[in-house]
């Protein structure tokens, strides 16, 4: 017994002392963004949109965070100061994504897409959980959360720390989980390669995140552990595929589990995606299980491992779903399927195919595709990698045919994961192509110094293009009018900035806190700043299932042909919904206005705006009080005469 103790306090051993890095990249990276988010918020900077001045201080820090990931990558290789360059890479690593999206951000207080269509209830969201911890649906009164809650938990409870409003905070929360999601996929990939190819595909693959993933901080932050995960999971099912009968890979497979319970806590549609990845590796695993010993109970090792992933990933998963699911086995079905999936853009037409496409991302894609193909029986990286990118397309082509019969599995947001799967697969390709043509070359020095410059010269290339490929979504982040009232361009706000009013009429009128109240709004952007809930949704697609939004539509047009004050007095008592307490209008020429929005896919847009009126006369009752400010007309009940 006593011999056989170091070998079983060894994974142990390791086990810590990966956790201790894992905790320790994240505090550095945290810390790199507090400390670049609060010096670039010190410096009275010119808008992105309108100056070239944030490009360029932008260049230069990008530049020095890829030549000190340089740095620590010639460290790693010739095993110099391993720790310090490994704390080196988490610096650097978590710098350049401080520096790529901080930087040209750095004047306005919004994040990218600044508060426009999806960003808007995704700030509602984060707005939500700061002001409270409980899970509760974003926009509905008396409803448990839909949306998964992890990454907006996380922001709210931090935002609520240091008391920030939600959409204040959502920014610099975004840039700095984005940056510690960085090195976290950092630390993974060095627990599976060397350290220096670790640094080497974790600074890929983060660069295509931020290139095509960050306007959605909370899908990027999984996306960016996608590829080294798929690895991990290859690794957790391989030991069954040999026979092994030992302790071998369940390291792994716990890990597997764990990421798809983050996911599942995070992004359901990359939980899906990784599940159906770790299900198809499990159904190769299980076929070369069964060739490699002719017997079918091979099969059962791969299955215990795929269920075990499973149920680490479901027990992880029921920390933000438990409320739904509860509520939905206690007696509340969804009254309607939703339509979070009705939505077809030409991207999700057509197979991606970045391989073929003449630029550095299309470039990096054509190794990684040649590496992949070349290397599929001899590396365990390429089999994970490559069969990471054969899910992604079998989901392509399942969300295209279900088509046929309404709906789609929103293949379109996948090709990031694509993208960066591909990535990891180019940066290990470059590194064996390099190896091969040093060897063709007789290794000689000068054929390994050019094609190290020109990999570096790539990596900056590409870098300094990213704020350029977020174009729009910077100027947005400029141009919308953020909580403050303000546009960060400088030019005149638009309606948002009578919002602060609104918000004093209604607390002057309603009294109590904000969440005590059901608002009833078109614009919806208003939610997002305060946390009032409302009565209706943005649109159907982001709305709770278990909410009736026909049903909710329905009965804000049915209220608008009413003739008198008693009868929508009346109607609202009926409701099997809280009624609002407090109508926000728009001024009309025939009356109040509101703007609703209705699914019409298969079109695209996939949304039809639609305006309903309300006329004046329904409110001229002592029962309601009716305040003008600026375009908007403030409609609040009380439940006795004025």
């Amino acid at each position: 017994m006593l011999a056989d103790t170091p070998v079983a306090v060894a994974p142990l051993r390791r086990a810590v002392s990966t956790l201790v890095q894992f905790v320790c990249a994240a505090l550095v990276a945290a810390l790199v963004a507090a400390v670049g988010l609060f010096a670039f918020d010190r410096v009275q900077w010119p808008a992105f949109n309108s100056s070239n001045v944030t490009q360029a201080v932008t260049t230069v820090m990008q530049f020095a965070a890829l030549a000190v990931l340089g740095l620590s990558i010639y460290l790693l290789r010739r095993r110099r100061w391993v720790t310090g360059a490994r704390v080196l890479s988490w610096a650097a690593l978590s710098g350049l994504v401080t520096a790529t999206l901080g930087m040209p951000l750095a004047a306005t207080r919004l994040y990218l897409h600044g508060i426009s269509v999806d960003q808007e209830f995704r700030t509602q969201f984060l707005t939500r959980l700061t002001d409270s911890a409980a899970l509760r649906d974003m926009n509905y009164a008396d409803l448990p959360s839909f949306y998964p809650a992890g990454w907006f938990w996380i922001g709210g409870r931090v935002a609520n720390l240091l008391g920030m409003d939600g959409w204040e905070a959502f920014k610099p929360y975004a840039i700095g989980s984005l940056a510690v999601a960085a090195v976290v996929a950092l630390v993974l990939w060095s627990e599976l390669v060397r350290s220096d190819l670790a640094v080497l595909a974790a600074t890929a693959t983060t660069l295509v995140v931020l290139a095509y993933g960050s306007p959605e901080p909370y899908g990027a932050v999984i996306a960016v552990l996608v590829a080294p995960a798929l690895v991990l999971a290859w690794g957790g099912f391989l030991p069954a595929t040999r026979g092994g009968r030992g302790r071998q890979g369940w390291g792994a497979v716990v890990g597997t589990g764990l990421f798809l319970g983050l996911a599942a806590t995070f992004y359901t549609l990359y939980l899906g995606i990784a599940a159906f990845a770790v299900t198809v590796m499990a159904v190769v695993a299980a076929y070369l299980a069964r060739r490699a010993t002719g017997s079918w109970r091979a099969v059962l090792p791969v299955l215990v491992r795929l269920v075990v992933m499973a149920s680490i990933a479901v027990l992880v998963a029921l920390i933000v779903w438990a409320p739904f699911v509860f509520d939905v086995l206690g007696g509340n079905p969804p009254s309607e399927s939703g339509t979070a999936t009705h939505y077809l853009p030409d991207a999700g037409a057509r197979l991606p195919l970045p391989m073929f496409h003449m630029s550095l991302i299309g470039l990096l894609s054509l190794l990684g595709t040649v590496w992949l193909v070349g290397r599929a029986s001899s590396s365990h990286r390429a089999q994970a990698l490559g069969l990471g990118v054969i899910a992604v397309y079998l989901w392509y082509l399942a969300s295209m045919a279900l088509t046929a019969v309404g709906n789609t599995l929103l293949a379109f947001r996948l090709e990031v994961i694509l993208l960066v799967l591909l990535a990891a697969a180019g940066a290990f390709a470059f590194v064996d192509f390099s190896r091969w043509i040093s060897l063709a070359t007789s290794e000689n020095p000068r054929v390994r110094r050019v094609l190290v410059a020109v990999g570096a010269l790539g990596a900056l290339a590409f870098t300094q293009n990213i704020p350029q490929v977020l174009g729009s979504e910077i100027t947005v982040a400029y141009t919308d009018t953020d909580g403050a009232g303000e546009r960060a361009d400088q030019r005149p706000a638009g309606a948002a900035s009578y919002y602060a009013e609104v918000d004093d009429v209604l607390l002057s009128q309603l009294g109590g806190e904000r969440d005590d109240h059901v608002v009833l709004t078109a614009d919806t952007s208003f939610l997002a700043y305060y946390p009032y809930f409302g009565f209706q949704a943005l649109t159907s697609h982001y709305a709770n299932p278990l909410a009736e939004f026909s049903a909710r539509a329905a009965a804000i047009e049915e209220w608008s042909e009413l003739s008198s004050p008693g009868e929508l007095l009346a109607a609202w008592e009926e409701l099997p919904w809280r009624a609002p307490d407090a109508v926000v209008f728009r001024q009309g020429a025939e009356g109040y206005t509101l703007r609703l929005a209705e699914d019409v896919y298969p079109n695209d847009p996939n949304v039809r705006r639609y305006t309903v009126t309300f006329p004046k006369e329904l409110f001229d009752d002592p029962r309601f009080t009716v305040t003008e400010v600026g375009p908007f007309v403030v409609v609040t009940a009380t439940d006795e005469p004025a």
